[in-house]
């Protein structure tokens, strides 16, 4: 069913994942500012002023970033299984997986830091920090991907 499908059908998808990719990298990047921002700005180190919209600006851009993942996800696998009939034609599959699930260990991770859970600050910036180079991996891996789709 799915490998019946016209490959020129698809080129919306790719674009729709071009841009999510392009609006994830931007909110990482953004998440990494916001969130040495509020690093420094913690209220016991008082080394800088925290703005009340910070906290808030963070996590918004946790929750995108968590939404643009997901859809890279399933872009990723509705656009191979359309192409191919099947999934696991590279390593793309694999460096995806792998920063969808580094996503959602640092989203998890933030919902649970509290002063009764020292452990989860130092935990969330360690799966932010390993999402860096999942999506390094991820990209990497997706250009050798859409240059089979290429013409």
């Amino acid at each position: 069913m799915w490998s019946d499908v016209d490959l020129p059908s698809f080129i919306w998808l790719w674009r729709v994942a071009a841009w999510a990719m392009g609006l994830a990298i931007a909110a990482y990047l953004l998440l990494s500012v916001s969130g040495v921002w509020l690093a420094t700005s913690h209220p016991r180190l008082n080394w800088v002023a925290r703005p009340s919209w910070l906290r808030w600006t963070h996590i918004g851009l946790g929750s995108s970033l968590v939404v643009l993942v997901l859809l890279l996800l399933a872009i990723g696998i509705v656009g191979t299984i359309g192409h191919y009939g099947s999934l696991g034609h590279s390593s793309h599959l694999a460096a995806g997986i792998d920063a969808t699930l580094l996503t959602a260990a640092s989203a998890w991770s933030a919902t649970q830091i509290s002063p009764q859970r020292p452990w989860a600050r130092p935990l969330h910036w360690l799966t932010g920090l390993m999402l860096l180079i999942g999506f390094v991996r991820v990209s990497l891996t997706g250009w050798d991907v859409v240059q089979k789709y290429l013409p």
